[in-house]
């Protein structure tokens, strides 16, 4: 089958943002290729290994590529995306870069499958190692948990900085029993970790169909359809929802929230969070990049969150703030 590739040069930060725009015009698949320079700082205190070559991209770029099956679509999807570009130029504030776009006619073999060669077991934090459904890999430790992760094309392979540091702040907050909600779930790797570290119940939701599926495949694949519900919803329908608990898989309020999406998304249901969790709760916030910390961080308090404290990776940071 052929595909049509769409692809922008960009900058790394907005990356996601031109993402997920592409998911809403209908793509197929996904990928983003950061910066693959000797310059690129990488964590390896955890043993990570980066497989991925190095590349020919500029420090803080990105080339984001999308795959449409309508052929006959080009000229409008380019179009669409170009009034994305500027409004997150123009209206956003952040740096787009060159937004250099480019088209091309691909075989289906070019992009589903080959890059599966590139990505490899690794480990995340002092317990958790992700590791491909394809790959082999042996334990190092006997309380090492291994997370099995088929993401899809469109979901990530949760290595990328912001999944991270949500792993890794999960790691610490996640209490033996207690029950969570994962916002914007994607390929479910939050909520397949903190079943694995312990919870009770997760309730894991997502917008988009598409996700919902993977999600639940690599529940399945992880062994905890026990533990972990996926929905398609926002959280706002699961606080509508809240008076019959069993439906949606958890006990409102809950302990603890996690949520990995991009800061303008976070900051419209910040209040959502607030209600939904108890006193005392959690809340994690990530896919925050550095140029917006001070936004979420004010958005957080106009709430009645107190900011408990920040971690960074890379250009990127998680906000850990409580419900006093």
């Amino acid at each position: 089958m052929l595909w049509h590739e769409i692809s922008i040069h960009t900058r790394e930060e907005v990356a996601e943002l031109v993402a997920t725009a592409f998911h809403e015009m209908g793509a197929g698949g996904v990928t983003i290729e950061e910066s693959g320079t000797l310059n690129k700082e990488r964590d390896t205190s955890l043993g990570q290994l980066y497989d991925t070559p190095l590349n020919d991209i500029p420090e803080g770029e990105a080339v984001v590529q999308a795959y449409f099956a309508d052929p006959d679509n080009t000229a409008e999807l380019i179009r669409q995306l170009e009034e994305h570009v500027a409004f997150v130029r123009d209206e956003l504030g952040y740096d787009v870069g060159k937004a250099e776009i480019k088209s091309r006619v691909v075989d289906e073999e070019d992009w589903a499958h080959s890059w599966k060669q590139y990505y490899k077991p690794m480990r995340i934090s002092n317990r958790l190692t992700i590791k491909p459904t394809w790959e082999t890999y042996e334990p190092e430790s006997p309380d090492e948990i291994i997370l099995e992760l088929d993401p899809g094309m469109a979901f990530g392979t949760g290595t990328h900085p912001t999944t991270s540091l949500c792993l890794r702040t999960l790691e610490q907050e996640v209490a033996p029993g207690i029950e969570l909600i994962d916002v914007g779930t994607g390929s479910g790797v939050l909520a397949i970790a903190a079943a694995r570290l312990g919870a009770s119940r997760v309730l894991a939701l997502d917008l988009d169909p598409v996700a919902v599926t993977s999600a639940n495949e690599n529940v399945r694949l992880n062994g905890v359809e026990g533990s972990v519900t996926v929905m398609e919803s926002d959280l706002l329908g699961v606080l509508r929802s809240a008076g019959a608990s069993a439906d949606v898989g958890v006990n409102v309020p809950v302990k603890l929230v996690v949520a990995n999406i991009l800061a303008e998304v976070i900051l419209l249901f910040t209040d959502d969070v607030y209600e939904v969790l108890e006193s005392g709760g959690t809340y994690i916030t990530s896919g925050i990049y550095k140029t917006k910390e001070a936004d979420v961080q004010e958005g957080l308090r106009r709430a009645g969150f107190e900011i408990e404290r920040i971690e960074r990776d890379q250009d990127w940071v998680a906000i850990v703030a409580k419900k006093r």
